[in-house]
């Protein structure tokens, strides 16, 4: 039995969810896609897929079967794009995660550019503020928001955002707009829950010295969308990245408060597991994010 072959009639299988419509995108026979599936079967000892008359499912052992095969697949697809293209080629499944506020705001527009300019590859993209373990949660390559590195991976930067403290007209014309840090002690905030900067808030001024204000926060939350609309609704003061609230400060939905004072910035990295050789699809991948990003952040741009 060929293997490899086997492995890719079952995948197809698995992907269409029948036998017939496997065999019509490997352009082979039904029963053609079936002995392969069986032979599969009795050399493993165990069976894959559930049959009925209507439809094709996988068992337990098909699915952790599926998984590998998929990435064997890609793997031999990326290895013979680099053996015999004298340019760089992409292909096969890239499983990308990304954090959920700025995976929709900007990274889902950029989607549709890549696959165009990379049909051959089947983007898989899952978007969670959880720091996910690249290697054992079988991603190929994460954009992660962090001001404390890569955590073990490879990562390369692809733009920085600052991080501002801002509040809604309405909360201002009411509670006062603060001018210095000490004023803060008469606001309350919406604490974004996972940062150690939830209710300390580290300013640093024009001379670059940092005082850590303390602050009351009404609610928490670990969603930056969340603390956002609160604070657009006029609950109180909050810090955010500019790649979240950048569009509400330039429509006045937000004003920037305490602008002589500054929080650290955060990078934004493209980070894949430093166990795994770099393979063209998330090369070209991070190549053309980097390209998006170079220069000054879409954010910041008038």
């Amino acid at each position: 039995m060929d293997r490899l072959r086997a492995f890719e009639v079952f995948a197809s299988v698995a992907q269409k969810g029948s036998f017939t419509r496997a065999a019509e995108a490997l352009d082979t026979s039904a029963a053609n896609v079936t002995r392969y599936v069986h032979e599969l079967e009795r050399h493993l000892g165990t069976r894959l897929l559930h049959r009925t008359s209507r439809r094709v499912s996988l068992t337990d052992s098909g699915k952790a079967l599926y998984e590998r095969a998929r990435a064997i697949l890609d793997e031999v697809a990326e290895a013979e794009a680099l053996a015999s293209a004298s340019t760089l080629q992409a292909r096969g499944r890239l499983r990308l995660n990304a954090p959920v506020s700025f995976g929709v705001l900007h990274l889902a527009p950029l989607w549709p550019r890549f696959l165009e300019r990379h049909p051959d590859v089947e983007l898989e993209v899952s978007l969670s503020d959880r720091v996910v373990d690249l290697v054992e949660e079988g991603y190929d390559l994460a954009i992660r928001i962090s001001r404390s590195g890569a955590g073990g991976n490879i990562a390369r930067r692809l733009s920085v955002s600052r991080n501002l403290v801002c509040a809604s007209p309405d909360y201002l014309a009411r509670r006062g707009v603060p001018r210095h840090p000490d004023d803060l002690a008469d606001h309350v905030c919406i604490a974004y829950s996972p940062s150690s900067m939830a209710e300390a808030w580290p300013l640093t001024d024009a001379a670059g010295q940092t005082r850590v204000v303390h602050m009351r926060s009404i609610m928490q939350c670990n969603n930056g969308d969340t603390v956002r609309a609160a604070a657009l609704a006029g609950r109180g003061l909050i810090w955010q990245p500019a790649f979240l609230v950048g569009g509400d400060l330039r429509a006045g939905r937000l004003v920037h408060v305490l602008p002589d004072h500054a929080l650290p910035d955060i990078d934004i990295l493209a980070v894949y597991p430093s166990r795994r050789h770099l393979t063209a699809k998330v090369r070209l991948m991070i190549d053309f994010l980097a390209e998006h990003f170079r220069g000054t952040p879409p954010w910041e741009r008038d």
